[in-house]
């Protein structure tokens, strides 16, 4: 990556960068939201193992693109918190339309 010569210009390869990262995050969401349908209760939904797996995993993908792995862990974990709100209540829209 090219770092810029001037902070305007690091800033708009910043704000690139955050519209990529919503693009994914959006991709993400439609994928979360998918995976609702298969679950059966709130504690599938919460899957601490999976969380921890997953956390694991971008800890070292983190530590081998040369970011410090705690800072991938607070931006992952902020951001399953965030899905895991959003996945319960997909999946709880999903319950009452199935029981209604």
């Amino acid at each position: 990556m090219n770092i810029g010569n001037s902070l305007d210009e690091l800033r708009r390869q910043i704000d690139t960068l955050d519209s990529e990262l919503v693009k994914l995050i959006a991709k993400r969401a439609t994928c979360v939201k998918a995976a609702a349908a298969f679950k059966k209760d709130s504690a599938a939904v919460r899957a601490p193992d999976r969380v921890q797996q997953v956390v694991d995993k971008v800890r070292l993908q983190a530590s081998e693109q040369g970011l410090p792995p705690e800072i991938a862990e607070s931006v992952w974990r902020a951001m399953i918190g965030a899905f895991i709100d959003y996945e319960l209540q997909q999946h709880q829209q999903l319950t009452v339309g199935k029981s209604g």
